[in-house]
């Protein structure tokens, strides 16, 4: 037999398919890698900038000021359960 009609082993066959796979859900998005931060503007202490962060952790200067009021299932003034 040729080389040209020699059938291909299982070896070979597994690495033609390696190479030709695709990755599950497509190309992955580049993104730079980086931190997403602030510095608190009472006594500069570092903390990550994330949404619903009212207090700094070292000084306790109030970035947010929120009040509660009565809803449906929670009360303003005591929200436990005895």
């Amino acid at each position: 037999m040729q080389e040209e009609n020699k059938p291909l082993s299982f070896i070979e066959r597994m690495k033609q398919r390696a190479v030709s796979q695709q990755t599950y859900g497509g190309k992955p998005d580049e993104t730079t890698a980086g931190t997403n931060g602030a510095a608190c503007p009472n006594c500069g202490a570092g903390r990550a900038k994330q949404d619903g962060l009212t207090h700094c952790a070292y000084c306790g200067h109030t970035f947010i000021t929120t009040s509660l009021t009565d809803g449906h299932y929670i009360r303003k003034s005591d929200n436990s359960n005895t």
